[in-house]
């Protein structure tokens, strides 16, 4: 459909156009110029701006010249004043005087300038001021203010007008610290009222976040000299915006922004594209670039402001603010917080550390902060020139891991980075599901936000698993097949494995992350189709998920999905089957028990070396070395092992209080545990060494000396060092300079019938300084004995099995069990 142009009359007693005298050729001439193939987009938009100046001008000079007004001048304000007019654009005028025209001959002026304009059926927004009046209407309406930051003369005295353009900048540029925090407020009050373009089905183009009011306003910052928005990409997405308005505006013949369901189609084929989920697709890339933009542009708004707040001679006088340097507080190996923001360490060197980019990722995440765009633009930079090995390196593993289990931290994070390009980068896979619409009124997110939305929800349920690490991994790619033809559950398996192989895990998480990606709707479909009753519907699902540790994560991503997926797809009712179904599937599949993994592994050489030498001498003996991953591939292809970290092993004679004192020395010297075994021998038959076997990597600078650990263990176990007050002390300063993450709370409990000689105590946590520790102590208090551990990190979740016993040397009864997970959730609470 084309525009058609309307005759229609003004208001009530308002002269009537002029119809055929001389501006009466500019209707035929604006229809001929929209009903043309060609100039389309910001041609034709500057072509019918250019058309409707010169027949404004002609108005106003006519009028003008026939009334011998002088000292007047027509001014093109707003989208018009930039000089973009799109097919039912309004029409922003200010007719401009100098105050010595008669008020009756200029008010006739204004009639004949206007009653033309509403003959046409066009919107028209007017006013008629001094320079002084627009001024003070400036000050008193924030509105009125941005407008005139795009004043354009169309006729009469051009002095004029740009006396009133230089004065309106330069008060815009003196009152920008106030009235720059009030068009913040007004963006945001808009984005609540009109929700986020890039995921919206039916999107206002204009009004909505990521739209091109928001564009303007980044606009209005920037002439603010106060700070500037990202440059790349935004002028084109702003474009994209406005062609998609002006096919809207064609299709309807009406002045609109929003792009309903109904008139995708003809959009889409207006602007020659695929299909109406191709033009989704472009709009919300569009809307995402602006809005990241505002992100970003908003943020350095608001530092340059409170840089600004505090007075010069206070500012010398702050802690790491003089000079113009803030304080650098260390978050991650070549990782720093910077004025609120995670940035790279004046060291780092992200064309030599690939992993740079994920470890900061993890680390702004879990601090709240947000990761600082040159950063992120320096390690696309590298990542590009000096990508990630394939397989990836297991640190890269863990740092994803890490930066999924953040909550909601993530998603900003998330996004810069695909705002950047670096996450494609990372999993190429992605391309497909990015910004792909998705046209079920239950979803609330496109395919790719959906899929982080998820990692989120996740996150929050990594208690009830024992490997976060696999579920974090699984929701994200969940519906990673959607971006392919048919049943996106079965094209997602192949991905998924794929996606799993690249991330380095080995052939048997792969299957189990495979699993859930396919059967990522089993639970859900299955408990509210089908009748529960009959076996062969717990069978089914049985021979589907296999094992116990599968089947509660699959619980645990189907509740996460639907939580992710909208309001309308979760509820207690289908939590309530889900979880019968579970519990059904679980007592068949008892029946056939997994194989007992947690028990302890035989010691290896150097283990009983160093608990030799422990007996011999009486004290505690140290090894450092680094530790290599072995290889995931097939055998054929014979892939090199790969450092994932160093090896600490400590053997102890057997005393109270070992592992607390050594896993607190750790702590105090800022190592990272990424996992840990604990297991009693006794080599020379003079009494029970224990051996305790970690993987640790250092959170930044260069790992400590063995020697250096040794001395501070001895001490922690002779009671000379305090290591609970120097970790208290630790913690209060962290907290000081962090934001708190909100993290699920930690879960202990007695995992029944894991062993037959001891009582296994399961601890699902938030990792943070000093929890080993704090675990020790708290089954020390309790008055057990610990005779093997398996310590576990994944990313930032800690999931930790303790095989304990009474002081008889046997198993607690179910009880007594209760009450030491009890006291040990406690301490960690």
């Amino acid at each position: 459909m084309t525009e058609s142009v309307e005759e229609t009359a003004g208001p009530a007693g308002a002269p009537t156009g002029s119809g055929p005298a001389p501006e009466g050729g500019y209707p035929a001439a604006r229809l001929r110029l929209l009903q043309a193939k060609e100039p389309t987009g910001p041609e034709r938009r500057a072509a019918l701006a250019r058309l409707t100046d010169t027949w404004l001008a002609g108005l106003l000079t006519r009028h003008a010249t026939a009334a011998g007004l002088s000292g007047t001048a027509l001014v093109a304000v707003g989208g018009y004043g930039r000089g973009e007019l799109s097919p039912r654009s309004d029409l922003d005028l200010l007719l401009l005087h100098d105050g010595r025209a008669d008020p009756g001959a200029l008010a006739a002026l204004a009639d004949h300038l206007w009653y033309p304009v509403w003959d046409l059926g066009l919107a028209l927004d007017h006013s008629v001021r001094t320079p002084a009046e627009a001024r003070k209407a400036a000050r008193e309406d924030l509105k009125v203010q941005l407008g005139l930051l795009d004043a354009r003369h169309l006729a009469g005295d051009p002095e004029l007008s740009a006396g009133l353009r230089t004065a309106a900048y330069a008060d815009w540029r003196e009152s920008a610290p106030k009235r720059l925090p009030e068009l913040h407020a007004l963006c945001q009050e808009r984005a609540e009222r009109q929700g986020e373009l890039q995921y919206l089905l039916e999107p206002d183009l204009k009004e909505a976040r990521g739209g091109l009011r928001d564009a303007t306003a980044l606009r209005a910052v920037a002439a603010s000299w106060l700070a500037d928005a990202p440059r790349g990409g935004l002028e084109a997405a702003r474009t994209r915006l406005l062609d998609t308005r002006d096919a809207l505006h064609l299709t309807t013949g009406r002045a609109t922004d929003r792009l309903s369901l109904q008139e995708h189609d003809q959009v889409a084929e207006a602007l020659g594209m695929l299909d109406s989920d191709a033009l989704l697709r472009q709009t919300y890339e569009s809307a995402r670039t602006i809005s990241y933009a505002a992100d970003v542009t908003w943020r350095e708004v608001g530092r340059v402001l409170r840089a600004r707040s505090v007075k010069p001679v206070l500012r010398g006088l702050l802690p790491g603010r003089g000079a113009g340097k803030g304080e650098r507080t260390p978050l991650a190996e070549g990782v720093v917080e910077l004025d609120g923001e995670a940035v790279l360490a004046r060291a780092a060197r992200p064309e030599r550390d690939p992993v740079l980019v994920l470890r900061a990722a993890a680390a702004a995440a879990q601090a709240g902060l947000p990761l600082a765009t040159h950063a992120i633009r320096r390690c696309a930079t590298a990542i590009a020139a000096h990508p990630l090995p394939v397989p990836w390196p297991a640190e890269a593993r863990e740092q994803l891991v890490t930066l999924l289990g953040a909550g909601a931290h993530t998603v900003p994070v998330w996004e810069a980075l695909e705002a950047e390009g670096i996450v494609t980068r990372l999993l190429p896979d992605w391309e497909r599901v990015r910004c792909r619409p998705q046209r079920n009124p239950v979803h609330t997110w496109t395919v790719d936000r959906h899929l982080v939305e998820t990692a989120v929800r996740a996150s929050a349920l990594t208690r009830r698993v024992d490997r976060p690490d696999l579920l974090l991994v699984a929701a994200l790619l969940h519906d990673i097949g959607k971006g392919w033809p048919g049943d996106h559950s079965v094209a997602g398996e192949t991905i998924a494995r794929d996606v799993a192989t690249r991330l380095g895990f080995d052939a048997r998480d792969t299957a189990v992350i495979a699993t859930l990606v396919r059967h990522h709707l089993l639970l859900v479909e299955t408990a509210t189709r089908r009748d529960l009753d009959d076996p062969e519907t717990v069978g089914a699902v049985a021979d589907a998920v296999r094992g116990t540790r599968t089947l509660e994560l699959l619980h645990a991503l189907t509740e996460a999905d639907a939580l992710a997926t909208g309001p309308a797809a979760w509820s207690a009712w289908r939590g309530g089957l889900v979880a019968d179904l579970v519990k059904r599937v679980a007592a068949r599949i008892a029946g056939e028990p997994e194989p007992d993994v947690r028990g302890a592994d035989e010691p290896t050489a150097e283990q009983e070396r160093l608990a030799i030498e422990a007996g011999r001498t009486g004290g505690p003996v140290l090894s450092l070395r680094t530790r290599a991953e072995p290889p995931t591939g097939a055998a054929d292809e014979a892939p090199a092992q790969e450092p994932v970290g160093v090896e600490l092993l400590m053997a102890v004679p057997d005393q109270p209080g070992v592992l607390p004192a050594a896993a607190g020395v750790l702590a105090l010297h800022r190592l990272t545990v990424r996992a840990a075994d604990l297991l009693f021998l006794d080599p020379i038959g003079q009494g029970p060494v224990l051996v305790l076997s970690w993987r640790v990597a250092a959170e930044y600078g260069s790992l400590p000396e063995a020697d250096r650990l040794r001395v501070d263990l001895v001490r922690a176990l002779d009671g000379s060092l305090d290591i609970p007050a120097r970790l208290a002390e630790r913690e209060r300063a962290y907290a000081r300079r962090s934001r708190t993450v909100l993290a699920p709370p930690p879960r202990v409990t007695v995992a029944a019938g894991s062993s037959r000689t001891a009582t296994v105590i399961e601890v699902r946590a938030q990792d943070a300084h000093g929890l080993l520790h704090r675990i020790g102590r708290a089954l020390e208090t309790a008055g057990v004995a610990v005779r093997s551990a398996h310590i576990s990190t994944l990313g930032a979740n800690a999931v930790d099995a303790f095989y304990v016993t009474g002081t008889d040397g046997a198993p607690l009864a179910d009880g007594a069990a209760q009450k030491v997970a009890s006291a040990v959730e406690s301490a960690l609470r």
